[in-house]
């Protein structure tokens, strides 16, 4: 599996969303994106990817789109 399969993977197991809606995916768009959910996601990318994302980082991926740019700095492409 490619890093960008693994990222959508984590988001459609995370909130139980279809890949086809991930890309205007934002943070308290859908119900499952709250606070709680935000943290499963958060861990489930660093097992998934393998690192430690800082609180910085956490509190600034807040659509599916800018997750890929925060992952970029862990030197993860998607």
């Amino acid at each position: 599996m490619n890093n960008s399969d693994k990222y959508s993977k984590v988001f459609e197991k995370s909130f139980s969303i279809k890949k086809s809606k991930l890309k205007k995916l934002k943070y308290q768009s859908i119900p499952q994106w709250d606070s709680v959910g935000h943290m499963h996601m958060i861990s489930s990318l660093e097992k998934a990817f393998k690192i430690s994302i800082d609180m910085d980082d956490i509190i600034d991926l807040n659509s599916f789109e800018n997750g890929k740019k925060i992952l970029k700095k862990y030197k993860i492409i998607i």
